[in-house]
């Protein structure tokens, strides 16, 4: 199975019990896959809450979705603010989103478990989600020739095997009811190809002249931000194809 990041799994998990298409325990239970415990604090101090305790007063704001976003410094992809939200969301590298409320939450690990802070956001700018795929393809696309032509499958043979590797991809990931497949499919995509990315960044390996590292760091950057703008619209029911 791919790594999921804790904000995937809360976003398309959330947005089921939200919408009553799952119980709590069902909830907590696929939450349990990266920590024993959650809980949920205001980002100003002051007592914590469960997860489904604070899910519950998202609802009774009016929220009926939560998604999610994955951004880095230079791409904020799926934040819309204010500034304070969008750090903390830079140094946790992900973050969750109740448009409707409002109300965002960026996670952390403590021991085992994790904890939320949550803090006040605005309007978020999404990624479509027949874009969104569209540009990894394009990516995927770009980035192989690319990364051809430099030769990295003769050293590190691995980013050749994940390339490959495609066609199993979204069968891996567990999503409750009401995550539209074509959603599924993508996030498992997005996340395959974040790792082939972060494989290729580890070094300069065969790359032997400026020229050679500037079009791999090119061709893997590239990769990379399709990949989180493929992540972040696939998790964010806001712009979800209708069912």
């Amino acid at each position: 199975m791919e790594s999921q990041p804790v904000s995937l799994t809360l976003a398309w998990w959330g947005t089921a019990w939200l919408r009553g298409l799952v119980a709590a325990d069902d909830l907590l239970d696929a939450l349990g896959e990266h920590a024993v415990r959650h809980v949920v604090a205001p980002a100003h101090g002051g007592p914590s809450s469960s997860l489904v305790a604070a899910l519950g007063l998202l609802r009774s704001a009016g929220a009926q979705e939560v998604g999610a976003a994955f951004p880095v410094p230079g791409d904020l992809v799926g934040l819309g603010g204010p500034a304070a939200f969008n750090a903390a969301a830079l140094d946790a590298g992900e973050a969750v989103v109740a448009a409707a409320a409002g109300v965002g939450w960026t996670p952390v690990g403590v021991g085992a478990a994790v904890e939320w802070t949550a803090h006040a956001v605005g309007r978020r700018p999404l990624p479509d989600v027949g874009d969104a795929d569209r540009g990894l393809r394009g990516a995927l696309l770009d980035a192989a020739d690319r990364l051809a032509r430099l030769d990295v499958a003769r050293w590190q043979p691995e980013i050749a095997d994940e390339l490959l590797d495609l066609r199993r991809v979204g069968a891996d990931l567990e999503a409750p009811p009401g995550v539209p497949a074509r959603c599924v499919d993508l996030a498992g995509r997005a996340l395959r190809l974040q790792r082939v990315a972060s494989l290729a960044g580890r070094s300069d390996g065969a790359a032997v002249t400026a020229l050679e590292i500037d079009a791999r760091r090119d061709a893997v950057e590239g990769l990379a931000r399709a990949a989180r703008h493929a992540l972040t619209a696939a998790a964010s029911p806001e712009v979800w194809p209708p069912a």
